[in-house]
C-alpha cells in the first residue's frame, strides 16, 4: 500500500511471479475506499489470470505507518486521511476465505531481501530503505525483530544533532532528515541558500522547489562540486548512523533499498569509509553493505513470502 498506488503480485507457491498489477490508492477518500481499491487490485490480478479465489493459499499486504500485526490493525498511516484503528483483516475477511497477514511496509520489503534477495542465506540482517523518508528492518538470529509496539528498527530518528532538523516525530536531528531523497535535497538548498552554485541551478531555472536527489546524482556525474560535496556529506552522515547499527546489532550485512539507493557507490562510498574507521573493527571487519537486489519487487515478493510463512507456521 502506497500513498499514491496500491501494487498488487501473485506469485506461486516457488515464488515465481505469475501476474502483478498497480491501481491508483486515492487516500482521500478514506479508508472504506482505499479498502475497495485494495480489492479491486484483487480482482483485476486474479481475473487477468483467470484464477479462481479458491486458489490462492494466503495473502499479505505491507501497510506504511504504525500497527498490530497479531490483531491485523493498522493504528495510523500518516499518508491516509482519517486511517485510524483500521482492522485491515476483518474487514477483508467477508470477502476472502483465505487468511490475510498484514505487516510493516518496511518490514515486507526485508522479508523479500532476507529470504529471496540480497540478504537470503544470512542470520543477521538490516535493511534500509532510502526514499522520501528513511525504514529500517532488523533480522537477528534468524528472527525478525518487531519490539514491544511493534516498531522495532526505527534508524531514522536515530538522534544524529542535539538541535538539527525539526522531525515529524516531535525531536529534532534524526538521522533521516538528512539521510533521505527528502534531506539530501534540503542540503543542497541549504548550500544554494548560502550562496553557493550548482549547474542544477541552470536546470531548475533558479527554483529549487524543482530541485531532486535524481538531479544531485546527475550533476554528481558531470563532477558539480557542490553535487558531489552534498553526496560525500550525506553518505558521511549515513556512515556514522550504520557504525552505530553495526556496533549494536553486530549485523552481517546491512542492505540499502529504495529509490535513493538508486545512487549507487555515489553514496556508498563514503558510507564504507566512515563505517570502516568509526564502527568496531571486528563487528565492521564481518559485515557487508550492499545495494538490495530485488529492487522495486522487494515489497510484493517479500509480502507473499511473510504470508506464507504465517500460514505454515
Amino acid at each position: 500500500m502506497g500513498g499514491t498506488n496500491i501494487k498488487a503480485a501473485l506469485f506461486d507457491t516457488g515464488f515465481a511471479a505469475v501476474g502483478e498489477v498497480s491501481v491508483p490508492t486515492e487516500a482521500a477518500e478514506g479508508p472504506e475506499h482505499v479498502l475497495g481499491r485494495i480489492r479491486y487490485a484483487i480482482k483485476l490480478l486474479t481475473e487477468d489470470k483467470g484464477i479462481g479465489l479458491q486458489s490462492v493459499t494466503c495473502m499479505g499486504m505491507g501497510v506504511p505507518g504504525l500497527l498490530d500485526p497479531r490483531e491485523g490493525l493498522s493504528l495510523f498511516s500518516p499518508n491516509f486521511p482519517g486511517w485510524e484503528q483500521v482492522h485491515i483483516v476483518n474487514e477483508l475477511k467477508p470477502y476472502y476465505d483465505f487468511p490475510v497477514f498484514i505487516d510493516n511496509d518496511v518490514r515486507v520489503n526485508l522479508y523479500g531481501e532476507w529470504l529471496h534477495g540480497a540478504a537470503k542465506g544470512h542470520q543477521n540482517v538490516v535493511l534500509l530503505t532510502l526514499g522520501t523518508g528513511l525504514g529500517s528492518g532488523i533480522v537477528s538470529d534468524g528472527k525478525v525483530v518487531y519490539g514491544t509496539t511493534f516498531s522495532a528498527g526505527e534508524i531514522g530518528h536515530m538522534n544524529m544533532y542535539r538541535q538539527g532538523r525539526p522531525c515529524r516525530c516531535g525531536s529534532s536531528g534524526c538521522l533521516g532528515r538528512y539521510v533521505s531523497a527528502v534531506g539530501m535535497v534540503n542540503t543542497l538548498k541549504e548550500k544554494l541558500g548560502e550562496g553557493r552554485s550548482s549547474i542544477i541551478q541552470t536546470w531548475t531555472s533558479g527554483d529549487n522547489e524543482r530541485i531532486t536527489a535524481l538531479m544531485i546524482s546527475e550533476a554528481y556525474d558531470l563532477e558539480d562540486g557542490l553535487a558531489m560535496e552534498v553526496m560525500h556529506e550525506t553518505g558521511t552522515l549515513l556512515g556514522f548512523g550504520l557504525a552505530n547499527v553495526i556496533n549494536l546489532l553486530n549485523p552481517e550485512v546491512i542492505v540499502i533499498g529504495g529509490g535513493m539507493s538508486a545512487a549507487g557507490e555515489r553514496l556508498l562510498r563514503s558510507v564504507r569509509a566512515t563505517v570502516k574507521e568509526h564502527a568496531l573493527k571486528l563487528s565492521a571487519s564481518k559485515c557487508s553493505i550492499a545495494q538490495a537486489g530485488l529492487g522495486s519487487r522487494a515489497g510484493t515478493l517479500g509480502a507473499a513470502a511473510y504470508a506464507y510463512r504465517k500460514r505454515q507456521a
